[in-house]
């Protein structure tokens, strides 16, 4: 099966579902069966007796796709709510955080600290020829900083995903 690509607009998906075993495989599984990406995926429990979680997910489609996504999403038994953080009228804040290790010596390494600098990245873990810099920030912003740190000596990066919440006293 070919993963579709479509060309269309980003979408991030706030989705409330039972936190029971096997949600998670159902959501991905619908996304999988008609050849959608999931491009970022994060996943956490929501309420204090852990009966609820959160599933964020980003992928992009034209429109209609993802309209017809949504409604599958909120047939689904475990799926109690389901939206389209970026609807008009859905201001949101979203994030994501990196650790991103840089190994160098001299000039490679005083430059990848100076760059950290600038995009606020802290220094969580240094050795005599490594950094591991945590950054946090929207997705466009940890790209432009791993891009930068290739230059750098760039050895290896782990990123958490995006997490997203709509703007506003109402809950999800």
């Amino acid at each position: 099966m070919k993963i579709k690509t479509e060309a269309g607009e980003r979408h991030v998906l706030a989705i409330t579902v039972d936190n029971e075993a096997g949600v998670l495989a159902k959501i991905t599984g619908l996304f999988t069966a008609r050849g959608y990406n999931i491009e970022s995926l994060t996943v956490a429990d929501i309420t204090a007796d852990h009966a609820l979680s959160r599933i964020t997910i980003v992928t992009s489609g034209p429109p209609p796709i993802i309209d017809q996504i949504i409604a599958q999403l909120d047939r689904l038994v475990p799926v109690h709510k389901v939206i389209d953080l970026n609807d008009a009228g859905e201001a949101h804040v979203e994030r994501e955080i990196a650790l991103v290790k840089v190994a160098g010596t001299g000039d490679k390494r005083i430059e990848a600290l100076r760059m950290a600098d600038v995009f606020r990245a802290k220094v969580v873990d240094t050795t005599l020829t490594s950094f591991i810099f945590e950054i946090t920030g929207n997705s466009d912003k940890v790209d432009r900083f791993i891009a930068l740190m290739r230059e750098c000596g760039l050895v290896e990066v782990g990123r958490t995903g995006v997490v997203a919440i709509a703007r506003g006293s109402e809950a999800l």
